[in-house]
């Protein structure tokens, strides 16, 4: 082999391990995508990502992008493409992504010491005041993919054989909250977070508390659904082990931070994180199974 020749050989391999490495998950190219489900107030979550952002990427040494998809099914579907590399998910969607696309729960959020949380059945305080007056009603769901927005309040509904006038899909929770609050529904579903130890409401009405000072008085729970396992940190099957752990390492470490208590409490209602494993949300498919539906199905 001449000189000519090797230095050829030699140059060919640079450009190779450049491109590989330039490519690499977590490079410039191609950061890690961490996708947040869109569950309430999109300018707040946004924000708050940020934040979550710069911590992930000073502690992983990794390029990481926070993505905020337009719904939940957009949040399942970016697995499937491999746009999500990981991200915090809301518990069915978490269901439907493992079905369709092998998705892997590896932390569960947790609120004060809880790693379960409710559904609510709202309506305003002079409107309906029982789940049996909200025959002939028109209601409010959150989303096709969410559990205490939809599966639940669905599954109630079949149990006490409650036949709606006409309902209709707020996308978010907050939105839920103002529809039934502007009298645009006669009620709705969405999430419960029990009271703080001084008795302050933490459920969905509490994200509209500035918004509408009166939001406790004029709407009132009806009804509890539940329980339901806390929304996973999932991660895309193929990342590798090495990533997915320093990723919720990372996720546990900031929790612990005065800014990351900040940070994931005023977005998901984060006090800490647990070990989660997929039987953990069997619990759901059973109440999949009592309204007669598969994940997939339901959502069609």
């Amino acid at each position: 082999m001449n000189l000519r020749t090797l230095l050829s050989l030699l140059a060919l391999v640079f450009v190779v391990s450049s491109c590989t490495q330039s490519n690499e998950l977590g490079s410039k190219k191609n950061p890690f995508k961490f996708y947040i489900v869109p569950a309430q107030d999109v300018v707040a979550l946004k924000e708050q990502g940020e934040k979550l952002k710069e911590f992930l990427k000073k502690e992983t040494g990794m390029e990481v992008e926070i993505e905020l998809p337009i719904n939940y099914i957009a949040l399942v579907e970016a697995f499937g493409s491999k746009r999500a590399d990981a991200g915090i998910i809301n518990t069915f969607g978490y269901i439907l992504a493992n079905e369709k696309y092998g998705v892997q729960a590896r932390l569960k959020l947790m609120n004060r010491g809880r790693d379960e949380y409710y559904g609510q059945i709202i309506a305003r305080a002079d409107g309906p005041k029982s789940i049996k007056e909200l025959n002939g009603k028109k209601f409010a769901f959150v989303d096709p993919a969410s559990t205490s927005g939809y599966l639940l309040p669905l599954r109630l509904f079949k149990q006490e054989n409650v036949k709606l006038k006409e309902f209709m899909f707020a996308g978010k929770h907050d939105t839920v909250v103002r529809a039934v609050y502007q009298k645009q529904v006669d009620a709705g579903a969405t999430f419960y977070t029990p009271p703080d130890d001084d008795g302050t409401p933490k459920d969905a009405r509490w994200i509209l508390r500035t918004e509408y000072p009166d939001v406790y008085d004029k709407i009132k729970i009806l009804k509890l659904t539940g329980p339901i396992p806390n929304d996973p940190v999932i991660f895309r099957k193929d990342i590798p082990e090495e990533v997915k752990q320093k990723f919720s390492d990372a996720l546990i470490k900031y929790v612990k931070t005065d800014e990351g208590k900040s940070v994931l409490l005023g977005m998901y209602h984060i006090t800490d994180f647990k070990a989660a494993s997929d039987k953990d949300y069997d619990l759901v498919r059973g109440y999949l199974k009592d309204v007669g539906e598969t994940a997939q199905s339901f959502i069609k």
